[in-house]
């Protein structure tokens, strides 16, 4: 049965079901009502504090953050900034209290000058074909998936590899949709946002090439502050 309960504060993370992460690739998205993953290129018009809130509480119990590079730019990402209570959650849950790298799926292998000044470097995930344009000088680790694009099947296999087997991706929908298609996705929480947009998206969308759409099982609804509904679905068969 699904659980829906109902939000008297902003604290959608706390006691939620949202922790521990589960092993595999957990999706973080937001919508608007009218399905855009975006406004004018960006998803943060579409936010509001309580979902800002559960991003940072995800990705506190994540392994590693994975993003395109698109949405990395787009966002103005920087490194994960963990807070002492995320510390602490974290080392209740067996996890180090170091913050989690976050990955970039960047086809052409740069990655934005925000991503850098923190204790963990970021983690860039190219195709040969990108990785040649990096020099021996660069400031992160580097996963080669794929020869002219990225495989992002194997790129998971690689970053699972790594001993980070709890995938937090934060889009954007280009990079959601070839994990989808990949058949990758473990679990899939989703803010709607109670906001017309005109179905705007980041960046184009891609043929999936799947032959039918993958089932998911409700788990919960949220009701929460400002009218917004934070859901949480999961895979109704297991990955093999």
């Amino acid at each position: 049965m699904t659980d829906v309960r109902t939000l008297t504060g902003d604290d959608v993370a706390e006691d939620f079901g949202y922790r521990p992460a589960p092993p595999g690739v957990r999706a973080n998205m937001i919508f608007s009502a009218d399905g855009a993953a975006g406004f004018q290129g960006r998803a943060g018009p579409l936010s509001c504090p309580a979902d800002q809130q559960l991003l940072l509480a995800l990705r506190a119990y994540a392994d590693v953050v994975l993003v395109g590079a698109g949405t990395a730019r787009a966002e103005h990402y920087g490194p994960v900034r963990l807070s002492a209570e995320h510390q602490l959650q974290r080392r209740g849950l067996g996890l180090t209290d170091a913050a989690p790298p976050i990955a970039v799926v960047s086809q052409s292998g740069a990655l934005p000058g925000t991503m850098f000044g923190s204790p963990t470097p970021p983690i860039v995930i190219t195709s040969a074909r990108g990785a040649s344009n990096l020099s021996s000088e660069t400031r992160c680790q580097v996963i080669i998936s794929g020869e002219d694009t990225v495989d992002v099947a194997d790129a998971v296999s690689q970053l699972r590899g790594l001993g980070l087997h709890r995938v937090l991706c934060e889009g954007g929908p280009t990079l959601l949709d070839e994990l989808v298609a990949a058949n990758q996705v473990t679990e899939l929480c989703v803010t709607m946002s109670p906001k017309l947009a005109g179905c705007q998206l980041i960046g184009p969308r891609i043929p999936s090439g799947m032959s039918s759409p993958t089932h998911l099982r409700l788990d919960q609804i949220l009701v929460g502050q400002q009218d917004y509904l934070y859901l949480r679905y999961t895979r109704k068969e297991p990955l093999h």
